[in-house]
């Protein structure tokens, strides 16, 4: 054979590799309104980036006639690209090669990558179509899901690990994306479940469809499991552009500092106005978040979960900021079960990755009644507070308004090792509510008055004097738990000259192997 000819032989059988499960399977796979793995890369990628590893891979099996049929790179495309210039790693299940299952090649594909990832210190991509485990060969693929965990486990908090679900996810598979940072997942084509409707109607008798069992609507909403809902592939691609462009290449990273021409003495007037008068009438803390960040550009994390915390990303004159607030809008910004969780594990990634934190609290205190205890609100709870007095990067604070009882600790205080702390005047830090503290505190001397009237004239006089002493921020000024009372136009201008003085803010933890969270 001459070069001519085993070049040619080169390019033909790139061209087969390319094809995947072929024409066919192709075109049934477009039917369901999905792409193929190469489209997803190349539409997800910079132009011209990728380079493909391990295309000639075939499988070894020999059981159940499978050596009978081969494809080259065995359901899965892996390699590395760039996204806006910068380097990631990438691998993509290709559902038209049998049915994107996971096969103990298929596996040492993925391996492959992610080591390569760890080593150049750069993000992994999981774009996720499969069926599951290639059943006929059986432990070896069951070892395969294994070993890509094991590498989640041990990428976690050194790069960061994005997954996309455009198609089936189901059984072991599941547990990949759930060991990563984010999971993005398609209305429509994708879901996630540990076990199949069918099992499910098996052994509980449940009849669930695929999309009620593990639909993306489902995950975004009631289990939290994804962090992104997409209307399409490609909107969840994009997402993953714009998701990175926060985060740095590794935890020995800074994230990248974007040009800013949004002045950082930009004042805004409609923030003086936004708390009610009324501390009981709501308002909607992203009309703050927007009106204090570069541009109005906010990239909400967990929209649809958890609503009563709003968790995401930001710049404050092109510093990437994770952001915490309390949600006035949603069960009156009360913590609980979901939202301690939803919020504690968006604080430890950031921590992880170098990002500074600032949080805007309005929170009158954790929900109340049997469904919270009996479902673990103190150790949930318990979850956000550690991950905020763990956290080293600079964090910074601003009461808006309520910050009652163990949530004003828990929300970033001075005491967790809050840097900067500041208070809107419309602060109100105590150890409870006005009504609470006066039924509390003066509850002998109202059983003690003869009549309704007097009664109502006597607690109206009380709650008064209690919010004169509590319900403003100078009190937790006198002891510098507060650092500052700041106009509410000024605190884009505050918080900015905050993260500027902590950029080279160094904070120690002690010697340990690692700490005990408690789960």
């Amino acid at each position: 054979m001459t070069n001519q000819e085993k070049i040619k032989q080169l390019i033909d059988l790139r061209a087969t590799a390319k094809l995947g499960g072929g024409e066919k399977r192709i075109d049934a796979q477009h039917g369901k309104g999905k792409m193929t793995a190469r489209e997803r890369i190349d539409l997800l990628l910079d132009e011209g980036s990728f380079e493909e590893y391990d295309m000639f891979v075939t499988h070894r099996c020999v059981n159940f006639g499978m050596e009978a049929t081969k494809f080259m790179g065995d359901g899965v495309v892996t390699g590395r690209g760039t996204i806006d210039g910068r380097v990631v790693y990438v691998f993509a299940q290709d559902f038209t090669v049998f049915g994107g299952s996971l096969s103990e090649t298929f596996a040492q594909k993925i391996c492959k990558v992610m080591d390569m990832a760890m080593k150049a210190g750069a993000p992994l991509i999981g774009i996720n179509d499969s069926g599951g485990a290639r059943i006929q060969e059986g432990v070896t693929a069951l070892a395969g899901y294994a070993e890509i965990f094991e590498r989640n486990i041990m990428a976690s908090g050194v790069i960061p690990q994005i997954s996309a679900i455009f198609g089936p996810c189901a059984g072991g598979a599941v547990y990949s994306p759930a060991l990563t940072d984010y999971i993005i997942m398609s209305k429509g084509t994708s879901y996630m479940f540990v076990t199949g409707p069918k099992v499910v109607k098996t052994v509980t008798g449940e009849v669930v469809t695929e999309e009620q069992l593990g639909g993306a609507s489902v995950h975004g909403s009631k289990s939290g499991v994804t962090h992104f809902i997409a209307e399409d592939e490609q909107e969840g691609l994009q997402l993953i552009r714009k998701l990175l462009s926060y985060l740095p290449q590794n935890n020995l990273e800074e994230a990248p500092l974007e040009p800013c021409d949004d002045p950082i003495d930009r004042l805004d007037d409609s923030l003086n106005e936004i708390i009610p008068d009324n501390p009981n009438k709501p308002y909607d803390v992203k009309d703050v978040i927007h009106a204090i960040v570069d541009h109005g550009e906010f990239l909400e994390v967990h929209r649809h979960y958890a609503q009563n915390i709003v968790v995401g990303f930001a710049r404050f004159n092109g510093i990437s900021t994770g952001i915490v607030a309390n949600q006035p809008n949603f069960l009156a910004g009360v913590l609980d079960i979901n939202a301690s969780r939803k919020a504690g594990r968006f604080v430890r990634f950031c921590d992880c990755f170098n990002i500074p934190l600032v949080t805007l609290v309005d929170v009158p205190g954790f929900l109340p009644g049997t469904a919270q205890e009996y479902g673990g609100i103190i150790t949930n709870g318990a979850k956000l507070l550690f991950a905020y007095g763990e956290a080293t990067v600079p964090k910074v604070t601003v009461i808006l308004r309520k910050s009652y009882g163990g949530a004003y600790c828990v929300m970033s205080s001075k005491h967790l090792r809050g840097d900067i702390n500041y208070s809107w005047p419309s602060g109100e830090i105590a150890v409870m509510g006005p009504k609470g503290a006066i039924e509390v505190l003066q509850s002998k001397k109202i059983k003690e008055l003869e009549s309704d009237e007097a009664r109502a004239e006597f607690i109206a006089k009380s709650e008064e004097e209690y919010k004169d002493k509590f319900a403003n921020p100078y009190n937790a000024a006198q002891y510098g738990y507060i650092d500052d009372v700041i106009e509410p136009r000024n605190t884009r201008f505050r918080i900015i000259r905050a993260l500027q003085t902590l950029a080279t803010k160094k904070d120690a933890m002690p010697p340990k192997k690692h700490t005990n969270i408690p789960l």
